[in-house]
């Protein structure tokens, strides 16, 4: 059977009060898309307040970006995006939580998104987040009550990278160390290198050049 990939999307515009753009970091979703499109997968979006979320992170020699966007499918499915509460979580079988900044404003807020999540996770599917989207594995608890996070090795954005690009006192709050007092077993790589780690079925990544290889390792956790 096909292998249902649903990326979720921050839909938060606003870089804190600086004046900056931001939204969903578009090469954290383009490059593991074409990951899952080899793989034959089907992928489709959801976002925080659907319809059509923001974009960051979009630059004019990245390729794969350019080609993701330009597809016609892609562009209909990114102008009219669902909500968590319209998704069927027994048609997903991985759930990928974007980065980009907007996600540390709206996902640990999304109590559908979050709900989704575990439903995903608890019927057998794999949760996935890269760089920021671990945000919204934030306030992710099972039915049995506890976090999905806890005890489990899990990686994003580390402090120390938020602190490096100058927005340690412009995001809510600090990642790394929140996922920490969640009960998660954090594990890093220098600043801005490659690192994903999978525990079981849940799959996270630290950077945007960590994004490949979360689609990656999500995919040999399902089939495993």
């Amino acid at each position: 059977m096909t292998v249902k990939v649903l990326f979720a999307l921050t839909s938060h515009g606003t870089l804190g009060d600086t004046g900056r753009a931001t939204g969903f970091y578009v090469p954290e979703v383009a490059h593991p898309a074409r990951v899952f499109a080899e793989a034959g997968c089907e992928i489709g979006f959801v976002s925080v307040q659907g319809g059509a979320p923001p974009r960051d992170g979009v630059k004019p020699d990245d390729t794969v970006v350019a080609e993701f966007l330009a597809d016609p499918a892609t562009r209909r499915a990114l102008g009219e995006t669902p909500t968590a509460d319209r998704v069927d979580a027994e048609a997903v079988d991985i759930l990928y939580y974007a980065g980009g900044h907007g996600a540390m404003w709206d996902f640990p807020h999304d109590t559908a998104l979050a709900a989704l999540g575990a439903r995903v996770y608890e019927r057998g599917g794999v949760v996935a987040a890269v760089c920021h989207g671990p945000a919204g594995l934030v306030e992710l608890k099972l039915s049995d009550g506890t976090h999905l996070v806890e005890g489990k090795q899990v990686s994003s954005f580390t402090d120390d990278e938020e602190a490096a690009v100058g927005l340690t006192d412009v995001v809510p709050f600090p990642l790394e160390t929140t996922l920490t007092r969640r009960g998660a077993k954090f594990s890093k790589a220098p600043d801005f290198t490659e690192h994903a780690v999978a525990d079981g079925r849940l799959v996270t990544g630290q950077n945007p050049a960590s994004a490949v290889k979360v689609a990656r390792l999500a995919l040999a956790a399902l089939r495993a």
